[in-house]
């Protein structure tokens, strides 16, 4: 589940023109009023396959696949998409969601729950990707063309799950013509059921994607749309401001602080300024080293210039209020920090360290090249260095990083590890699985914490989101107490804002932060 590695990673290739499913290798000029055209600062496909992916492509993937539900972030609740409606047994084992009728894949076939269990069935099968958000399931049953039925091993929140950003499409698996779909997919081909299906692929050039209207899709085209949605690879933020200025994108994801405060003075352009749910966290080698010690583990955590981090880093990051940002079920307000120096004087005097007393030379590894990591790394120098704590901190590319986390040595782990984490589908469960739940060997549980009880808890977390949200909710913060509080593994620094500028003519466009980076372009309107 290499979730920041998608987000971060680069993916250079050489320059390769292929064919869409209803385009060929030349472009051909559109009316700019009808064209979307979004400027994002990393290469766009890695990965064609719906069953696989898991990169940087959802953000045109999101309008070229649906998934049977969706989440909305503002208003915390599943919505329908491609099921109108689902019902859960008493004991959460058993979920019944109700198909979309009149539905059709870019291929031509018709939605229904047998091609739908064979979409579904085939991710899992592939293991790739997302492909574990459907291991609670062990039968899939299709009673009629419309009503797809899963059987579970324990109770899960299927409507969450089906709402994922990756790993929940729903796809005909069928080629057309009958041929290999992985190879089909392979070229650029898509088997969606969504607004926009692949017009052109670019692989390596700037304009590496454009997709065009679905005229048969189900959504309808009543009214103004945007019938094409063009991908550009534009990596310097520079470049991309002086595109959007002049017109020639549509949107850009990504703007510094300088730049996004400028957009909002300009009469021809719209901002919009969301927190996320990625969020980054510094997690605490609680198994060997120094911060074995609970109380230089609470040090270190009290220690932390929370405010000035998000003070410093100007509109492009909120305070993280516990582990779970807002918007998901657990996020608790009461466990915002702040920095207390006084105490974390205090118990590292208790713990033989500090001000006076024996020196502490702490070891932090982080990501190159990531501004915000290491503007939190100076602030955290310097307030270690006036609590007689050395930091050594050293940037590392990301496989350099997490191999040497990974280490089966306990002598070669880092003693502080600075990463971002976001969950698969809108739930606050991908943190505590995969981040703070004993592993052997280790994946991402970088604090090494072994303690079966908070493995309990974990491991109750999906059978009470599916029976009860509150108790959910409740269960959550309780963790999160423990696992901050009581046992200080972690420090939560802050959750990623977003920062997006488009054209003023564009109406319609909210940020959904469940699809990091996605503009569902269906949504929108074009009024200029």
């Amino acid at each position: 589940m290499l979730r920041h590695i998608r987000v971060l990673a680069i993916v250079t290739a050489a320059a390769v023109t292929v064919a869409g499913c209803f385009g060929g290798s030349v472009r051909e000029p559109a009316s700019a009023a009808r064209t979307f055209t979004y400027a994002y600062n990393l290469n766009i496909v890695t990965e064609w396959d719906p069953a696989t992916s898991y990169s940087n492509e959802i953000i045109a993937m999101q309008n070229i696949y649906e998934s049977l539900t969706r989440y909305d972030a503002a208003t915390q609740k599943v919505k329908p998409l491609l099921a109108t409606k689902w019902t859960s047994s008493g004991d959460g084992t058993t979920w019944t969601f109700t198909l979309r009728d009149g539905v059709t894949f870019h291929t031509g076939a018709k939605l229904t729950s047998t091609l739908a269990k064979k979409a579904i069935e085939r991710t899992m099968k592939m293991e790739g990707g997302a492909a574990y958000i459907w291991s609670p399931v062990e039968k899939i049953e299709t009673p009629d063309p419309r009503t797809l039925v899963f059987r579970l091993k324990h109770a899960a929140p299927m409507d969450f799950i089906a709402a994922s950003d990756y790993g929940a499409y729903i796809y005909d698996t069928a080629a057309p013509g009958g041929g290999s779909l992985a190879d089909h997919l392979a070229k650029g081909h898509d088997t969606g059921s969504g607004p926009y299906t692949v017009g052109t692929w670019s692989k390596g050039q700037e304009v590496e994607l454009r997709l065009q209207q679905y005229k048969a899709y189900w959504g309808g085209w009543a009214g103004a749309h945007y019938t094409q949605v063009e991908y550009r690879v534009v990596p310097e933020v520079t470049t991309a401001w002086q595109q959007l200025r002049s017109g020639d994108v549509s949107f850009v994801a990504r703007l510094n602080p300088q730049l996004f405060a400028q957009a909002k003075g300009i009469k021809d352009l719209k901002t919009q300024s969301t927190p996320s749910f990625q969020n980054l966290i510094a997690f605490f080698n609680t198994a060997s080293g120094p911060l074995a010690d609970l109380k230089v583990r609470k040090a270190v955590q009290a220690a932390i210039d929370y405010d000035g981090l998000v003070s410093a880093l100007k509109g492009s990051a909120v305070p993280a209020e516990g582990i779970v940002p807002k918007g998901l079920t657990g996020h608790a307000p009461g466990l915002a920090r702040h920095r207390d120096t006084a105490a974390a004087t205090r118990l590292l005097n208790e713990a033989g360290y500090g001000p006076g007393k024996k020196a502490l030379t702490l070891d932090l590894t982080y990501a190159q090249g990531d501004d915000n990591q290491q503007t939190f790394v100076t602030l955290l120098s310097s307030a270690l260095k006036q609590l007689n704590i050395t930091l050594q901190a050293k940037p590392m590319q990301w496989d350099a990083q997490w191999s040497r986390g990974k280490s089966g040595d306990p002598g070669e782990r880092q003693d502080i590890f600075v990463m971002y984490w976001f969950p698969d589908y809108p739930d606050a469960y991908s943190w505590f699985l995969n981040l703070f739940r004993s592993a052997d060997p280790v994946a991402f549980n970088l604090t090494y914490l072994d303690d079966p009880k908070v493995d309990a808890l974990i491991d109750k977390l999906p059978q009470t989101t599916a029976m009860d949200r509150s108790a959910a909710s409740r269960s959550y913060e309780s963790l999160q107490r423990t696992l901050l509080v009581d046992q200080a593994v972690a420090a939560p620094l802050y959750v990623q804002q977003y920062q997006r500028a488009y054209r003023a003519g564009i109406d319609g466009y909210t940020d959904n932060p469940a699809y990091p980076n996605v503009v569902f372009v269906h949504n929108l309107r074009p009024t200029g």
